[in-house]
């Protein structure tokens, strides 16, 4: 297995707002990859899904990079080897990387370490939510691709856990008087589209998939998080534990409010799926307004029924 490389980061001109810890959150990871595998299947799901699109895309991609990759889910994704030539797996956490196969480069997602126009292809798959700049990081990685290179990237959206938010803002408000930050925000369907453009992709589309887990109880799900290094690093966030109290009746709350006839309890993940590309100057590009040669009224005009 090749060595793996340690990335420094670069300082930025301007100072993004800090909503996470990215240094606990490296902790968070480095502290679930050594049993992440028994808690992977939401990653392993996305994974597949992307590796189903690229499959249905005629054409292949020298190089590949993985960022946020975990234990290198694109690598294990089942990718058809005509596809993609090699894959750079890319990590915040080098723990994690320890897993990955091929390449790797242990990195920051919010200082991108590689050369302009790098890769011809970009995945991300549920990472990219911890970052404090998401249109800074898509920026950067439009940077790293090669002229008409892929992304493709997945994020959890804003319906994932709004079953345990419910629950433990309810329980805090009735125990602590008040509510504290306890679940990451998550970007809407709405808004990617928006920010592929922003960061200069072209031809931007973006997608939604709710998926429902079913838990035999709350403690359940939230030992599931914490297997998956995906537990609150809000800056934020009330620094004093979660009082037993407070998480029993967050746990009364969500079986009353949410439970499933067999006992069981759901969680909604929701995955949003965005996909841009590099500029090049033979892909499509959109009419300019005004040079349409038929009028919409025409296109829309169909023969009136006779009322008789």
């Amino acid at each position: 297995m090749p060595p793996m490389m340690r990335a420094m980061s670069r300082p930025s001109n301007t100072a993004p707002a800090q909503i996470f810890d990215r240094t606990l959150h490296a902790r968070r990871r480095a502290r679930a990859a050594g049993n992440f595998a028994a808690h992977d299947f939401l990653i392993r799901r996305v994974a597949d899904e992307i590796a189903g699109r690229l499959a249905a895309i005629n054409r292949a991609f020298p190089l590949a990079l993985d960022l946020g990759c975990h234990l290198g889910a694109l690598a294990q994704a089942g990718v058809p080897p005509d596809k993609i030539g090699a894959i750079v797996s890319a990590d915040l956490s080098p723990a994690m990387l320890e897993h990955a196969p091929g390449l790797r480069v242990a990195a920051d997602e919010e200082a991108l370490p590689f050369a302009p126009a790098s890769f011809n292809l970009a995945t991300s798959i549920l990472s990219l939510h911890w970052v404090n700049d998401l249109p800074g990081a898509l920026i950067q990685i439009r940077r790293a691709l090669a002229p008409d290179g892929l992304f493709i990237g997945a994020i959890f959206g804003g319906e994932t856990l709004i079953e345990l938010r419910e629950a433990l803002g309810e329980a805090e408000i009735e125990h602590e008087g008040g509510l504290s930050p306890r679940v990451s925000p998550f970007a809407d369907l709405r808004d990617m589209g928006g920010l592929l453009q922003r960061a200069g992709f072209a031809l931007p589309v973006a997608d939604t998939d709710r998926i429902t887990v079913r838990y035999a109880d709350p403690l359940k799900l939230m030992a599931e998080l914490r297997g998956m290094g995906e537990t609150n690093v809000l800056r934020e966030r009330r620094r004093t534990p979660l009082r037993r109290a407070t998480l029993m009746r967050a746990a009364e709350i969500y079986q009353r409010k949410f439970g499933l006839p067999d006992g069981r309890v759901p969680a909604t993940f929701e995955i949003v799926t965005a996909t841009g590309w590099a500029p090049h100057e033979s892909q499509q590009k959109p009419l300019a307004p005004g040079s349409a040669r038929m009028r919409l009224a025409d296109a829309l005009a169909r023969r009136e029924p006779s009322s008789g």
